[in-house]
């Protein structure tokens, strides 16, 4: 058992310039739901979901309660990183069915009142796209300049080890350039080889890229979550030059992430996007800014409606606090405090200005109840209520990940056989190459590799989970017998039917949308606290939010624990009233804390 040795507290945060509104906008009420194609339902039995899949089950999302669809790209591609290469914007790839097809999805969604965000992935392209076709055609073609193209290093052969023009490692494992014997010129690639990076600088590329937004949004699209946008302006020098990363922790490659994450006209390019494609209808949209490597300070520039770039962006802080030195296959334990200050400081940072993202997973990040909660049998649906509870009443947008409302968990990846992710194929091979042990490799790749949330979703108990009629791309998990939707969906007490309540007092009650958050227990390692509260015409409305991130009891000394032993309360408790509480319950509360069971979430409300 556990007491916190402090009740200390971080200031209260202050609602924002779209809280404040006569009219907040309508995202800060919003849920949005990330539907990743290749995995949620397969229409045809080929093994690999689709659109007509995805059809199939709008009303799972209408019943959840969703107001916004994210969905992964479905645009044509050679499918070299699962569609995030795109050879062209305009199209459907025949693997996930037609454009009219899709049509027919945002009209099923609107018909239920849920908008549609696309994703949009313009830092790089497919090697296929028919623009890189003519960049790579030769050194004087019109499209040259559409790519960074550059050759060997100064006193160097093109081919020979070291002589890329820049050492910047990729995301992907080994050089972010790649040799095109054509031309003797290296072009780059900040992820795969097969995904060259578009050139920013070049207007004619902004202006093809904007025309592509257009023709989306009068097709009927409800706004973009934009793919790694901070890394689309990088730094050039008066000569066109690039300059070399610091080397270390890469392998041999340099870290030239100073030279393109937020690169110096990054600002300038979102607020022309905006301007060229967004402006007038900005009210009925959403726009999110994936950006790794951003900083609060930054995010408050890029969120500040007044500056009219994108409305929130996403962040990758928290999701970093287990990686290592050696990256993100290097696990560490998280601390439930470092959780605690890097949630705390973005809703202390996006206070008066900006907003919030809200995630524990999507198709990049491990399973959030095998990562930040606990996957056993026992405690599996608890902890993943819990976490829900956490992350939806925190001040922003929260985003739900496809399975995630199910509790599903990370996958059994026992063999480098089993892995069909790129990112995670190429590490292993890059670090088995240099002498690492294959088995300790496969420790970093399971726990952190993105296939654990690219699984097939789990529909029902039947052979392959009711995704497909035939072989899936990627092995179902053997646990969708006993986690599946159809299960979750008849039971009320369900870990869905928590995501449904929780989503639905979003809607209803200011408080949750709206109202200042105050960290509490900052130096507490086993309880996550913190109050929101909201000042109207009719008084003070405040909610505590209390949840024993564990699988042990604890306690939590909060402020005035004593005050909330009759408070109202709301959605998000993880026990029934009918449960009773914590067997030491009234001791705790003379003692001025509240016991609490593993895994347990309070949420209480006291007005005046």
């Amino acid at each position: 058992m556990t007491t916190s040795t402090s009740a200390t507290s971080t200031p209260s945060t202050s609602a924002g310039p779209s809280a404040t509104a006569a009219a907040p906008a309508w995202w800060t009420s919003a849920t949005v739901y990330q539907v990743y194609p290749r995995s949620f339902a397969d229409s045809d039995g080929d093994g690999v979901g689709d659109i007509p899949g995805i059809r199939a089950h709008v009303d799972h999302l209408a019943a959840l309660g969703v107001d916004v669809v994210w969905l992964s790209p479905v645009y044509a591609t050679p499918q070299d990183d699962n569609g995030y290469d795109i050879s062209d914007y305009r199209a459907v790839d025949p693997t996930f069915g037609t454009l009219e097809d899709l049509d027919g999805l945002i009209a099923d969604l609107h018909d239920r009142g849920i908008r549609l965000v696309m994703d949009l992935v313009v830092n790089h392209t497919s090697d296929e796209h028919a623009w890189f076709v003519e960049s790579r055609s030769s050194s004087d073609n019109p499209k040259r300049d559409w790519y960074w193209w550059r050759p060997a290093r100064a006193g160097m052969e093109a081919g020979a080890p070291g002589a890329e023009p820049t050492n910047w490692g990729s995301f992907f494992s080994g050089p972010a350039w790649e040799l095109d014997q054509a031309t003797g010129e290296y072009y780059l690639h900040l992820f795969s080889r097969k995904q060259p990076d578009l050139n920013w600088e070049n207007p004619q590329v902004r202006e093809a890229v904007y025309d592509m937004m257009r023709w989306w949004l009068d097709r009927g699209v409800d706004g973009f979550r934009m793919d790694v946008i901070n890394l689309i302006s990088k730094r050039v020098g008066d000569d066109g030059s690039l300059t070399d990363g610091p080397v270390g922790g890469n392998g041999p490659y340099g870290d030239g992430s100073a030279e393109y994450v937020c690169g110096p006209r990054i600002h300038e390019f979102l607020a022309e996007m905006h301007r060229e494609v967004f402006a007038g209808r900005e009210a009925d949209l959403i726009t999110v800014g994936e950006m790794p490597g951003v900083t609060v300070d930054d995010a408050r520039l890029f969120t500040d409606p007044a500056r009219a770039e994108v409305d929130m962006v996403f962040q990758f802080e928290h999701v970093g606090l287990d990686h290592g030195p050696g990256g993100k296959f290097d696990v560490r334990p998280l601390r439930l405090t470092d959780l605690k200050a890097s949630f705390g400081r973005w809703q202390a940072g996006l206070a008066d200005v900006g907003w919030n993202s809200l995630y524990w997973d999507n198709h990049d990040q491990p399973r959030a109840v095998s990562r930040f909660g606990d996957d056993s049998p026992e405690h599996r649906e608890r902890s993943a209520a819990c976490l829900a509870t956490l992350l939806h009443l925190h001040r922003g947008t929260p985003y739900v990940y496809q399975g995630e409302e199910l509790g599903m968990t990370n996958a059994p990846l026992e063999r480098i056989e089993d892995f069909r992710d790129i990112e995670s194929l190429n590490h292993f091979r890059q670090a088995v190459d240099a002498g690492a042990d294959p088995d300790d490799v496969l420790v970093g790749l399971r726990a952190m590799g993105r296939d654990n949330a690219r699984t097939p979703m789990h529909w029902d108990g039947s052979d392959h989970a009711g995704f497909t009629t035939g072989e899936p791309w990627i092995a179902v998990q053997p646990n969708h017998d006993a986690v599946n939707a159809e299960a979750a969906r008849a039971d009320e007490h369900s870990v869905f039917h928590h995501y449904r309540r929780l989503i639905a007092q979003r809607h209803a009650e200011p408080v949750v949308a709206l109202g200042d958050f105050t960290m509490l227990l900052l130096d507490d390692e086993q309880v996550y606290a913190f109050t929101r509260t909201l000042t109207t015409d009719a008084g003070d409305e405040t909610v505590l939010v209390v949840a024993n991130v564990s699988s042990s009891p604890a306690r939590a000394a909060v402020p005035d624990a004593a005050a909330w032993a009759d408070a109202e309360r709301l959605e998000g408790c993880t026990y029934r009233p009918d449960e009773g509480s914590a067997p030491d319950a009234d001791a705790a509360l003379a003692a001025g804390a509240l016991a609490l069971r593993p895994w347990e979430a309070l949420v209480l409300r006291r007005r005046g």
